[in-house]
């Protein structure tokens, strides 16, 4: 009886963390609410595939960000108006293509780290802490009574479920830019201001639609 019950929890455990690892994919993955496609898609504008180091250590920092005001917002420590996150997160996106079109650093050619790659990471760490309490809103409106003694275990299968659809975005990106860059024979430059022009636009229709008053 003992083991049966081990068994049955150990299987509970399971199911709920494969519940909110789906959860935080299908969050950030969603094309309906594509506002956090937007701002990694524009985080990743300026590098070309062959940098793909600078851009794990950008979602690292994009990372550290988020996970960091998700689990103070769950754990209600910090609270932020939903309306508020939402209107915040298209200003991100508006910052990052605005940042990615006056930097006229070659992010090729560069170091791994310099000083305006560190601002960079800087810039998207920053703008993760935002993009994690939207996260929060989310999750939190997930949470089912009860659940209050698992909340570590869903924070943890959330955030890896985030990471994943985070990581399949990056690749994608990188992906089309090296297909643009070197079979399209598109400048980097060139590309990097279509695609932050492109992001800056819609994140201002977004801004517009989301002022909080």
């Amino acid at each position: 009886m003992y083991f049966v019950t081990i068994h049955d929890e150990s299987l509970q455990v399971m199911e709920t963390f494969r519940v909110y690892l789906q959860l935080g994919f299908e969050h950030i993955a969603d094309f309906k609410g594509y506002d956090h496609i937007l701002f990694i898609v524009a985080l990743c504008a300026v590098y070309p595939l062959k940098a793909w180091k600078k851009v794990a250590l950008l979602a690292t920092a994009f990372t550290l960000g988020h996970s960091l005001t998700l689990a103070l917002a769950v754990l209600d420590i910090v609270r932020i108006p939903a309306a508020t996150v939402e209107f915040l997160i298209p200003i991100t996106i508006l910052l990052t293509a605005f940042y990615n079109a006056v930097s006229p650093e070659n992010y090729e050619q560069s170091g791994l780290w310099t000083r305006r790659a560190g601002a960079h990471y800087a810039l998207a760490g920053t703008f993760g802490l935002i993009h994690g309490m939207g996260f929060s809103n989310f999750l939190r409106a997930m949470l089912l009574p009860g659940e209050e003694n698992e909340l570590g275990l869903q924070l943890l299968a959330f955030n890896l479920g985030v990471e994943v659809g985070q990581l399949l975005i990056v690749m994608i990106a990188l992906i089309v830019s090296f297909v643009a860059v070197q079979v399209c024979k598109v400048q980097q430059r060139s590309w990097t201001l279509f695609i932050s022009g492109a992001a800056a636009g819609l994140s201002l229709v977004m801004v517009l639609e989301r002022i909080p008053f």
